[in-house]
């Protein structure tokens, strides 16, 4: 077999094998292909597409291409959820805990924040003494014994997804459906669950902004989980403004615990029910009429903070901090943000948001960066509140003078304030099922 042959299959429209595939990415993993051959089949791909076939085919050879998690020793049905990144997005945090108090088992590997996107772990290691390095045995004991465990990802979790992203950002060829697909596909798959329920953000936050992309990815992943014979479902939800009103690693870890304590902010609280309500349906622990209900219940009966505390002592953490959030970090400044006119906030700019974190310390422009878990923003006036001049929209927290006042001008700026009020904005755009 040679490279030339399936460049040449691909630039002229011709669907490639399973097997082609297969020999492709294996070759380029080992080293055997140089990147010019595969920037131009990626090239091709762009321009000719790949079938539903070969979107599998690709997102199961990437999957194969290392390691996948063997979850046959923990007992029950496993689940998974994932979500495309958002600004203010602690999603996990809440809803993990709720999942696992309802005696569904969930075994999740989760990233760092890179860019105006926040990471999982980097909230999570809030906690003094919490570490997500747990060995497969660790992980495996954790989630039989209290349905929980948050892992950061392996260096050989789906390689071929790492090479092949490295030549896409540097060719232009990220924007392509099936390849994004495929990457975030391959590592769902590589880590074994039975369900996994995928929360497609659209949006100014998010990386698919038009509805129109989002749905097509959706249906996209859906289709390979439920070939791969994953039962899958995605939830397409808002990230035209932040989630929440917390944004920043210490603020999100909070809210997070407020809303386990049942004071969540109404819009995330809506993604938690729909999120939840489709894990606990397609793993049979609720019909559709009783989940929402299932999940309110676990609330209000005080099980999804226990296991929240439970979960964190469990991988290290200094669990008093559930209960006592005041032993988190504070920053240094608390610097009020006012409105400069009257009027009804029509937008916030979640990725402007989500950049003045960053630039606060609250995130990462390169994966070597140290994140400064105590600064960020929290939102007082979000999309349809009413405002007069000069009263306060957010606070910015930081621990450098300088960079709070620029971060004050920035969100001024990140709000668009008008005469008119903003139509109001579903949180939940749609859920797409295996057969839609």
């Amino acid at each position: 077999m040679r490279m030339y042959d399936l460049i040449e299959k691909k630039k002229n429209k011709k669907a490639l094998s399973a097997k082609e595939i297969q020999w492709m990415i294996h070759q380029f993993t080992k080293g055997e292909l140089p990147d010019y051959q595969m920037s131009a089949m990626l090239m091709a791909i762009y321009f000719q597409g790949l079938n539903e076939q070969e979107t599998l085919d690709l997102t199961l050879a990437m999957r194969d291409s290392g390691d996948c998690l063997d979850l046959s020793g923990i007992t029950g049905i496993k689940a998974d959820k994932h979500s495309t990144g958002g600004v203010g997005d602690k999603i996990s945090l809440i809803l993990s805990p709720i999942i696992a108090a309802l005696g569904i088992p969930m075994a999740k590997m989760s990233g760092r924040g890179l860019g105006h996107t926040g990471g999982t772990i980097d909230k999570l290691e809030c906690f003094p003494g919490f570490t997500t390095a747990l060995g497969k045995e660790q992980f495996i004991q954790n989630v039989n014994t209290i349905k929980l465990a948050i892992a950061g990802q392996t260096a050989n979790l789906a390689p071929a997804d790492k090479k092949l992203y490295a030549l896409r950002d540097v060719t232009a060829t990220v924007d392509q459906m099936s390849l994004i697909a495929s990457s975030i596909m391959s590592k769902k798959l590589a880590l074994g669950s039975d369900v996994i329920v995928l929360d497609v953000k659209t949006g100014s936050g998010a990386f698919m902004q038009q509805f129109s992309d989002a749905k097509a990815l959706a249906k996209m992943m859906v289709s390979i989980g439920t070939m791969a014979g994953r039962k899958t479902s995605a939830v397409i939800t808002d990230m035209d403004q932040p989630l929440g009103n917390a944004v920043g690693n210490s603020l999100e870890v909070i809210e997070a615990i407020n809303a386990l304590s049942g004071n969540g902010p109404a819009d995330v609280m809506e993604v938690v029910y729909a999120l939840g309500a489709e894990i606990l349906i397609l793993s049979g622990a609720a019909k559709k009429d009783d989940a929402v209900e299932k999940i309110k219940t676990c609330i209000t009966d005080g099980l999804a903070i226990q296991k929240f505390s439970e979960f964190i002592k469990a991988q290290g953490g200094d669990a008093s901090f559930v209960f006592h959030t005041e032993k988190f970090l504070q920053a240094k400044y608390k610097m009020k943000v006012a409105a400069p006119k009257e009027g009804f906030v029509q937008k916030i700019c979640a990725k402007e948001v989500g950049s003045v974190c960053m630039m606060l310390g609250g995130g990462r422009e390169k994966k070597e960066d140290v994140i400064d878990p105590s600064v960020g923003i929290y939102l007082l006036k979000k999309r349809g509140s009413f405002v007069q001049k000069e009263e306060t929209l957010a606070y910015v927290f930081a621990n450098d003078k300088s960079k709070g006042e620029a971060a004050v001008r920035d969100m001024i700026h990140s709000y668009t304030i008008g005469k008119d009020a903003p139509e109001q904005e579903q949180m939940i755009k749609a859920v797409i099922h295996s057969a839609q």
